[in-house]
């Protein structure tokens, strides 16, 4: 009669059988968290994806903060951002290729991918000059920051644009907002290789960088990055089912309209205070040496997006909640110097559109609000292109 091992052992198992099993699992696993710190893989997990396999790529990049709702949620790895992106899935022939950067307001907080800037410049079905479609990447990302707009920016890069189209607003030339966004902090190596090689007046050593031990980087460090990785896979089905990628309430907080008389200050600077080299101009200018040095020739043009104008209480002293009217008005002309001694093409769209068509924020728009700075960004860059 043959021995059934599976329910008769050669021998029987004992307490120190269990004992050694337990401490060759124990030993194994250690190891492979070893392993996973020294050769730091995150990377190479972040561009495994089903998007643009399984599922499409999304319009935008991941961002949420609910993520039951949304079907999203917010990563920091680059790799992981770019590969869940419809700009990863390839490129035709005939698309001429932009990147569309900047903040919240570019991303579309309340609005259908398709009401985006990117997506209402691919509706127009405009055409380079050379005969190829236009296709606009959305890769604007919340948080307003220069810092974290050159992150994106040079990743981007390996996608081979024909141009760039580059929103700003003076709040994301603030000093402090520089290091602001979790995306800047946890991607210190990159950051400070642009502080090096760009020479910008980025403190390198902020302590608000991530600095990740070496238990850290185990996989028990790194459970709550690979758990986000995993979860934003499986979101890949039920947002492709449902093509939701964030919550749309009902009702939201308008954008405030009134303000007290001594409110004045914009980030602790007094008028008279502030000067163009408080602001990150040196960013701005990396990014614009980022891509001559990569691609040359590719153009980028810069906009200076729209903001809410108040017509409430002190309003003669605030445009807004962000900008008092001496800091903003001061910006605007240092930003056009900027533009005509860096030699790049400039929008100073301020105030193009209508003060009805802003929603919970002083840079956020309506549809509407958005058709019509698409309409004035669209045929500027045909124009520019064509010239």
């Amino acid at each position: 009669m043959a021995w059934d091992w599976l329910t008769r052992p050669a021998r029987p198992y004992t307490w120190l059988f269990a004992l050694r099993v337990l401490i060759k699992g124990l030993i194994l696993f250690a190891l492979l968290n070893i392993a996973f710190a020294v050769v730091d893989p995150m990377g190479l997990v972040g561009r495994l994806s089903v998007y643009n396999r399984l599922v499409p790529g999304r319009e935008r990049l991941p961002y949420g903060e609910n993520p039951d709702q949304s079907y999203n949620l917010s990563v920091q790895n680059l790799d992981t951002l770019f590969a869940t992106h419809t700009i990863s899935g390839g490129q035709s022939d005939d698309e001429f290729r932009v990147l569309v950067i900047g903040d919240s307001s570019v991303w579309g907080v309340l609005l259908a991918p398709e009401e985006t800037l990117a997506g209402q410049i691919n509706a127009a079905g405009r055409r380079a000059p050379d005969g190829r479609r236009i296709r606009a990447y959305n890769l604007g990302y919340p948080i307003q920051s220069l810092a974290k707009d050159l992150l994106i920016l040079d990743y981007a890069m390996r996608y081979r644009p024909d141009a760039v189209i580059w929103l700003v607003t003076l709040e994301s030339f603030a000093p402090a907002q520089q290091l602001e966004p979790l995306m800047v902090r946890e991607n210190p190596g990159r950051m400070r290789a642009f502080i090096r090689d760009y020479g910008l007046r980025i403190d390198a050593f902020s302590p608000r960088f991530v600095e990740r031990t070496f238990w850290e980087r185990t996989i028990i460090g790194q459970r709550r990055a690979l758990a986000d990785w995993l979860r934003l896979q499986l979101y890949g089905v039920t947002w492709r089912l449902t093509g939701h990628d964030q919550t749309y309430p009902r009702f939201y907080e308008p954008r405030m309209e009134d303000f007290a008389p001594d409110d004045v200050l914009w980030q602790g600077f007094a008028e008279g205070q502030l000067a163009p080299g408080d602001l990150a101009f040196d960013v701005l200018g990396a990014g614009l040496q980022r891509v001559r040095d990569e691609m040359p020739g590719v153009p980028v043009f810069v906009v200076n997006e729209p903001i809410f104008r108040s017509a409430g209480q002190n309003s003669a002293l605030r445009y807004n909640f962000f900008y008092p009217r001496w800091a903003y008005d001061a910006y605007r002309g240092w930003l056009e110097n900027h533009a005509a001694h860096a030699g790049y093409a400039y929008l100073d769209l301020w105030d193009a559109v209508p003060t009805t068509e802003f929603t919970d924020s002083a840079v956020h728009l309506t549809p509407a609000g958005v058709a019509v700075l698409a309409q004035q960004v669209g045929d500027g860059l045909v124009e520019a292109l064509g010239r």
